[in-house]
């Protein structure tokens, strides 16, 4: 069984390529949030995390076409580079589609 596991070389190798490949875009979304007059985020990032009438959720690249209303709640995205960004939300619609999110708030 030993025998099968990668050496510790390729391993570590691996954990270094991780943060390459968010920065080509394979692991992460274009993300944009704004409201009529003001945009509070446009980037790329890793995932968001909001909450519906259903309850908390978490959007990651390739997720499945979405649409819903959200309701008041911490917009928490979390960009490529960078701290998470937390953006306070009253109500707000977002929309999933193609690997892109798109959050607009005061409707």
């Amino acid at each position: 069984m030993a025998e099968d596991a990668p050496p510790p070389e390729a391993v570590a190798a691996e954990a270094e390529e991780a943060p390459e490949a968010a920065k080509n875009g394979k692991t992460s979304m274009p993300v944009k949030v704004y409201a009529p007059f003001q945009v509070y985020f446009e980037g790329e990032a890793l995932s968001v995390s909001a909450v519906n009438e259903t309850g908390p959720f978490d959007i990651l690249p390739k997720h499945h076409n979405f649409l819903c209303m959200l309701v008041p709640c911490v917009l928490k995205i979390q960009p490529v580079e960078g701290a998470e960004k937390s953006i306070k939300i009253h109500r707000a619609l977002m929309h999933v589609k193609a690997d892109r999110v798109v959050v607009f708030m005061d409707v």
